[in-house]
């Protein structure tokens, strides 16, 4: 499994966790059970690879932490989608951008600029071209104004 894949299964799980509000680590623990897990391989794609533990400690990092850090995500997100309420933004987008702001925030073994890629790769897949082009701003200026490089 690649770390593309690791990040789109993360992103997902954080999309989960808004919708259903429940703790990250208890969502972790179900999704990674070995039966649980094979009933994911059964229904989506994105689930055929077992993730190994590199992987799993990836996916895990990235959950908890956005879990963790949702309040201080969403207010950067706030701050940096002017002209635009936070409740009008898709769940997807926020799950992305969220995910890349905490990648770029805590996680500096990850380039800034994969950061951002990834986010935009995995927002072409999920969101028509106009949010698209919002979240690519939105975390541009997240990276303009709150990063050090």
């Amino acid at each position: 499994m690649t770390r593309t894949v690791a990040r789109e299964i993360a992103v997902r799980l954080c999309y989960c966790i808004s919708e259903n509000p429940m703790d990250a680590n208890e969502l972790l623990t179900q999704v990674f059970d070995e039966e649980y897990y094979s009933t994911l391989q059964s229904e989506d794609k994105l689930y055929n690879e077992v993730t190994d533990v590199q992987q799993q400690a990836y996916i895990t990092r990235l959950v908890t932490g956005v879990y963790e850090h949702s309040a201080e995500l969403d207010g950067y997100i706030e701050n940096y989608a002017v002209g635009w309420k936070f409740g009008r933004i898709s769940r997807t987008a926020v799950a992305i951008m969220k995910t890349a702001m905490f990648e770029l925030l805590y996680m500096p073994d990850i380039p800034n600029k994969a950061a951002i890629n990834e986010a935009i790769e995995l927002a072409k897949r999920y969101e028509p071209p106009e949010t698209v082009s919002f979240v690519n701003g939105v975390l541009g200026s997240f990276v303009r104004g709150e990063i050090k490089e």
